[in-house]
């Protein structure tokens, strides 16, 4: 059954902490987690849920920025609750959480919308800047996952050829932004590799999701990838 933390009255949305939910079946896992990021300024854990089935509830209720998800769950498995939660309207960023790193397993949660996909010995300090990053829209990987991605030689001859004509459909400046992303560029960091401001590239950026039918950055880094760009 979830657990739900009592909200903080008072707050405005400005001024509140991110709020974050986790989600995994083994109890003590939870509450490290929970106890790890409370003790952070500008977290708080605002809930915990055992089973995928217990998350669009649990996100109802608690309306959290991002969802600390594990991948292997009874009942309704981590990959099903990502893709569920990503096709609501304003739904929160996902950060997979993990102890599998099968190539097949990073790529379903990246492709079911996680924002992100961390093995869980990954540093508390690395948890706690992915919630942040992953909160304010740009993808993080675990170094090892990152590499086991950029070490997939083969690149199905479809999912090459599709990414390239998706790719297409965008402007010069959109191509160059979208690549940018998929090197792991922050809006801060593309902007002054191109030259353009900020708003400029989080408007490019907007585009690109746009006409790809995207759902976040994770996923155009996916199709760069694919394309061969990045």
């Amino acid at each position: 059954m979830a657990r739900v933390n009592a909200s903080e009255p008072g707050q405005t949305s400005s001024d509140r902490p991110l709020r974050v939910l986790v989600v995994d079946d083994d109890a003590l896992v939870r509450a490290g987690l929970a106890m790890m990021l409370d003790g952070v300024h500008g977290i708080r854990v605002v809930g915990e849920a055992a089973d995928g089935a217990e998350v669009p509830a649990a996100a109802d209720a608690l309306a959290p920025d991002v969802v600390l998800m594990d991948l292997r769950m009874p009942g309704v498995d981590g990959i099903t609750a990502t893709v569920r939660l990503r096709r609501r309207p304003d739904p929160p960023e996902v950060i997979v959480l993990t102890t599998f790193d099968a190539d097949e397993n990073i790529l379903r949660a990246l492709r079911a919308g996680a924002g992100g996909f961390l093995l869980k010995d990954t540093p508390p300090d690395r948890i706690v800047q992915a919630v942040r990053r992953v909160a304010e829209g740009e993808p993080i990987l675990s170094p090892r996952v990152t590499r086991r991605l950029m070490e997939r030689a083969a690149v199905q001859a479809g999912a090459y050829e599709r990414a390239r004509e998706a790719l297409a459909a965008l402007s010069p400046r959109e191509g160059e932004v979208a690549v940018a992303v998929a090197r792991g560029g922050s809006n801060a960091e593309i902007a002054a590799e191109l030259f353009m401001t900020v708003a400029t590239v989080k408007a490019h950026v907007s585009h690109v999701l746009d006409k790809l039918g995207l759902d976040n950055r994770t996923q155009i880094a996916l199709l760069a990838h694919d394309a061969g760009l990045a």
